[in-house]
């Protein structure tokens, strides 16, 4: 953000923002690290929007300070900012051809036309629009529209390129296209990018790290593994996929990890539990859960009942219920799912030791 041409660090110290008795950001403190693909992940209205136009200059912080580069820009204004910004909307002007919106921002800049020119035919190539240059964006299918967007934010070699859900209009297979080509374009510009959506699993595909935010507040960073499989909290857990969650007491530490009661049943739970409450939530992600017969020796298990099923052709989704009440879901073979769908049949639920975390038994 403080030179173009080359990736920006980006600093964010106590940000705040409100808008009268709202407070749309609280005490946001984040480090953006030089060239990193970082995705502010967060259901509508939890500020992610906010921060990215904070970090564009078009909002105003309500406190806090905002740095790049080590230098502090929290009073400078967006055009004086080395930022790229991709709109939800694309913001193509609509008269221009694809040639002169990519070139738009280097003439603001007053870059000679030889070096225009030349950036213009770059951008066409990197984005794979050639043929395409003397086209206006009404001519252009929904995908194309949001390579012209990603072209010009990316022409004057931006500090850092600030995307705001580009991929909301498309439909879902251009969707996936168009993740993949991010993908690409951020290997090979190293450029910094901080992108919003609230869409998990795209967060999870796309990013070096993840930022979660509710109500204004940052909850977590990490890479997609580490929240997706050490949530801080049961906000993250549940936002970032489906999540079985089995009450455990008389938790006890032990070399490695810990040991506690589930239904009446020991539950080992190996690795990151370093301190625990007498009791808390076992959770455990239905893709590392299993149907067995009975529980193999040391292997964690509890007996459930299924109550529902959806076919979904090779997979089956079911719905189970353990003796004690709880609800557990999981997809399993079609095959596999026939014997745990026999009228009353008591299945075993079992999963490894080292899949699962704790998570507090309230709040």
């Amino acid at each position: 953000m403080q030179q173009a041409g080359r990736a920006a660090e980006v600093k964010a110290v106590g940000i705040g923002k409100s808008f009268g008795s709202f407070q749309a950001l609280k005490n946001l403190s984040l480090d953006i690290g030089r060239g990193e693909f970082l995705t502010l992940l967060g259901p509508s209205g939890s500020g992610k929007t906010t921060f990215l136009m904070i970090l564009a200059g078009f909002e105003a912080p309500s406190e806090g300070r905002l740095f790049s580069d080590g230098v502090d820009i929290t009073d400078r204004p967006a055009e004086q900012r080395a930022a790229g910004m991709v709109f939800q909307g694309y913001a193509l002007f609509p008269h221009m051809s694809v040639a002169a919106n990519i070139a738009f921002p280097l003439k603001v800049r007053r870059k000679s036309e030889q070096e225009i020119k030349r950036r213009v035919a770059e951008m066409v190539e990197r984005v794979g629009l050639k043929g395409h240059e003397h086209k206006v964006p009404s001519k252009l299918s929904g995908g194309q529209q949001q390579r012209v967007a990603l072209a010009r934010a990316l022409a004057f070699e931006p500090g850092v390129l600030l995307l705001d859900e580009p991929f909301s209009a498309l439909d879902k297979s251009l969707r996936g296209q168009m993740q993949a080509e991010m993908k690409r374009l951020h290997e090979e510009t190293g450029t910094t990018f901080v992108f919003v959506t609230h869409d998990q699993s795209e967060a999870l595909a796309l990013s070096s790290r993840v930022a979660i935010f509710n109500h204004g507040e940052l909850l977590q960073v990490g890479t997609p593994q580490d929240v997706y499989e050490r949530p801080g909290n049961r906000f993250v857990a549940e936002f970032l996929g489906e999540i079985n969650m089995l009450p455990l007491r008389d938790i006890r530490a032990e070399q490695g990890g810990v040991r506690g009661l589930c239904e009446g049943r020991e539950i080992a739970l190996r690795g990151g539990q370093d301190s625990v409450a007498n009791e808390a939530l076992l959770a455990i992600r239905p893709e590392h859960m299993s149907i067995a017969r009975a529980p193999e020796p040391q292997e964690n298990g509890i007996a459930a009942t299924a109550t529902a099923s959806t076919y979904l052709g090779s997979a089956t989704r079911l719905e189970l219920t353990t003796r004690g009440g709880a609800k557990i879901t999981l997809s399993v073979p079609t095959e596999m799912a026939r014997h745990a769908l026999g009228d009353g049949n008591a299945v075993w639920l079992t999963w490894p030791a080292d899949r699962g975390f704790l998570l507090p038994a309230s709040g």
